[in-house]
């Protein structure tokens, strides 16, 4: 099976973000190499859920964690496949494979952390979490089917959502909730999740379906 795919990103910060990336990996010891970035990031995702959870506690420690344990989850699953690259040291199946599993399971920890911490309601970070799995699942598929992984959509890719999230964080620690006219106070997270959760729908039904257009274009039925 050909595993070779052209890399497609052009989010809003991708060619800030590749520059500092290059940067950074051009300078890091040669002890630390892209599997260590890559537990650092599953690892800070967990901590940014669990972090949540002492937001409960101590809102200003538990948001400036949230901040720093998504910073380091950028160093760590940004930095991984770079580092691989500058140093020559791809391995594409074994990189691409460990990557996603990692953002499946980082993202699942996460909203775990947020719906334990009741700043957000279970039910929405389950809805949450099974669209950015129903929209990771369709890029997957995309990637093996035409040869193209796509990491952004309208100008949205993984780092911009985690600047999203921060803002999010921090916004809890004065936030919590919001009142709306006719509902009362509504959990701030809650109302995050319902946008973000159409807006990963949204995603899904519009890139599977220029995706099915163009299969079919390219393979017509004879």
């Amino acid at each position: 099976m050909d595993t070779t795919h052209t890399r497609q990103h052009n989010s809003v910060l991708a060619a800030t973000e590749k520059r500092a990336l290059i940067w950074i990996a051009s300078r890091l010891p040669r002890w630390i190499n892209s599997d260590h970035l890559s537990a650092l990031g599953l690892l800070a995702m967990a901590g940014a859920g669990a972090s949540f959870c002492l937001a409960r506690v101590d809102p200003v420690a538990g948001a400036s964690l949230v901040v720093l344990c998504l910073f380091f989850n950028w160093f760590g699953d940004s930095l991984d496949g770079t580092v691989a690259r500058v140093r020559n040291q791809q391995r594409p199946r074994y990189g691409y494979y460990v990557d996603h599993v990692i953002d499946l399971a980082g993202t699942a920890l996460f909203f775990a952390g947020l719906a334990a911490s009741d700043f957000m309601s279970p039910i929405l970070a389950t809805l949450v979490v099974a669209a950015f799995f129903l929209v990771s699942a369709e890029t997957y598929l995309a990637t093996h089917a035409r040869g193209v992984f796509k990491l952004a959509f309208a100008g949205v890719g993984p780092t911009e959502l985690r600047v999203v999230m921060a803002a999010g964080a921090l916004a809890l620690i004065n936030t919590p909730t919001i009142d709306l006219a006719g509902l009362g106070p509504v959990r701030l997270w809650d109302i995050g999740g319902i946008i973000g959760s159409i807006g990963l729908i949204g995603t899904f039904v519009i890139t599977s379906s220029q995706n099915v257009r163009a299969l079919y274009l390219e393979e017509p039925r004879r």
